[in-house]
C-alpha cells in the first residue's frame, strides 16, 4: 500500500526529522553486560580442566605425553643357587671326597695312682695327716703324709714333677683347698708334693 493509498491522517509519529534517529535503536549496553561471557569462560574452563585430570589420574586412564607406556621389562629369573655352595663336577672327574673332622681328644683324666706326698710346714699337729685321708677320699691310692725339712714357699703350694700330670696336680689343689699349683721336678721329683705353710680350712 502506498502513501497515497493511507487513509489515515498523519500525526506526531509520523513526522521524520532529517537529523533524528533511523531503524530500531536499544538502549547502550553497560560494560559488565559485555565482559562476564569471557569472564566465565575464563574461571570455568580450568575448573573444569583441573576435575578432568585429577578424575583421570584416580582411575589411571591419564594419557602419557610421547606415546603409549612402555611395556613391563621382563623380569629375569635368577638361577638356582647350589644350597651346599660346590661347583658341580665336570664330565669325567670324580667327585671330591668329603672331609672328615678329626675326632675330638677327650681331656686327659687324673691318674689317682700318682704318688702324692703332703709336707706339714704350718707346724699344726696333724695337718698333714689330715690332708692325707681327704686325698684317699677322694680317690687317690698313694698318698704319704709327713713333715716338711725344706725352705717353705710364700703360700701352700702343690708342686708337680712335669706337665703331663697337670690334670692330677689340678684335682689335688681341688681337694686340698691350694690353688697355686706348680711344675718343679726338684721338689716333686717322682710325682706330686703338697707343701701346706697354713690350714686350707683355717
Amino acid at each position: 500500500m502506498s502513501k497515497a493509498d493511507y487513509p489515515y491522517p498523519d500525526d506526531e509519529f509520523d513526522a521524520v526529522t532529517p537529523d533524528g534517529p533511523r531503524g530500531v535503536h536499544r538502549a547502550p549496553r553497560s560494560a559488565w553486560s559485555r565482559w562476564w561471557p569471557f569472564l566465565v569462560v575464563l574461571l570455568v574452563v580450568p575448573v573444569l580442566a583441573y576435575g578432568a585430570v585429577a578424575y583421570l589420574s584416580r582411575t589411571g586412564d591419564l594419557p602419557v605425553v610421547g606415546g603409549g607406556a612402555n611395556p613391563p621389562a621382563a623380569e629375569e629369573t635368577p638361577a638356582p643357587e647350589d644350597p651346599a655352595g660346590e661347583e658341580p663336577a665336570t664330565e669325567g672327574e670324580a667327585p671330591a671326597a668329603e672331609t672328615t673332622p678329626p675326632p675330638e681328644v677327650p681331656p686327659a683324666a687324673p691318674v689317682l695312682t700318682t704318688p702324692v706326698e703332703v709336707l706339714n710346714g704350718a707346724r699344726v699337729s696333724g695337718l698333714a695327716g689330715r690332708v692325707a685321708d681327704d686325698l684317699r677320699a677322694a680317690g687317690f691310692t698313694d698318698v704319704t703324709p709327713d713333715n716338711a725339712t725344706e725352705d717353705l714357699p710364700d703360700v701352700s703350694t702343690v708342686f708337680v714333677a712335669s706337665e703331663d700330670l697337670r690334670v692330677t696336680a689340678d684335682l689335688v689343689g681341688t681337694t686340698t683347698g691350694v690353688t697355686t699349683v706348680e711344675v718343679d721336678p726338684d721338689r716333686a721329683p717322682t710325682g706330686i708334693v703338697v707343701l701346706l705353710v697354713t690350714d686350707p680350712e683355717a
